[in-house]
């Protein structure tokens, strides 16, 4: 007759005794690679998050370097219009003055290749009103002479300017090429004659006008 110990007992209570399942052990396994795995895809997000936390400090460091780049161009711009703008100013102020002194020029080439004997002094007065400088002080020297001349002779002139051109310009010194035609008579020659002269005139800007500063027969 047998006797049962506890130790039987314990062996009977446990069916399959103390060994452990093969499929309980790679389920283990698994699941150990599963967390492993996890673990290396948390660590890496939060490697690519610290990396992009980088990216916004650059951006936000290049953005003020930019505006300022922008801002120094715009600057450049802006002179290099202001500077365009008075060039073109300047010349358009050039160019008015020319025209104006042309202008006046003919009209007082006129008046100064005109005479008439009867009217000496008004002629004179015509001249000297539109010279000025060492045009001015020769003329207001030699009238005194060729007044009594003309009226001697009778002489009679009357000019017609048939081509001018501006030779040079600024704004307040302009000089003037003319060409002329010069009818004259006088009492030995009744008889009008024409004489053609190239006239170089030199017009200064005085007291708000054109003058005649120098005239010139080249």
């Amino acid at each position: 007759m047998s006797v049962s110990t506890d130790d039987d007992k314990a062996t009977a209570e446990k069916p399959g005794g103390g060994d452990v399942p093969e499929g309980s052990e790679a389920a283990a396994a698994e699941s150990a690679g599963t967390e492993a795995d996890t673990a290396a895809d948390t660590e890496a997000a939060d490697t690519e998050a610290g990396g992009d936390d980088d990216r916004p400090t650059a951006r936000t460091w290049r953005r003020p370097v930019l505006r300022g780049a922008l801002a120094a161009a715009f600057v450049v711009l802006l002179a290099a219009v202001g500077f365009l703008g008075w060039k073109l100013w300047q010349d358009d102020q050039v160019t008015r003055a020319g025209e104006q002194a042309q202008a006046t020029a003919v009209q007082y080439a006129q008046i100064l290749t005109s005479i008439d004997s009867a009217k000496v002094d008004e002629n004179f007065d015509a001249v000297l009103d539109g010279a000025t400088g060492e045009f001015k002080d020769m003329y207001s020297k030699s009238s005194v002479e060729l007044r009594q001349l003309l009226i001697d002779n009778k002489a009679a002139a009357h000019g017609v300017v048939v081509e001018s051109a501006v030779q040079s310009a600024s704004k307040d010194k302009v000089v003037v090429l003319l060409f002329v035609d010069q009818s004259v008579s006088n009492s030995a020659v009744p008889d009008p004659r024409i004489d053609r002269s190239r006239i170089k005139m030199t017009m200064e800007y005085v007291d708000g006008r054109w003058r005649a500063s120098k005239v010139e027969l080249p």
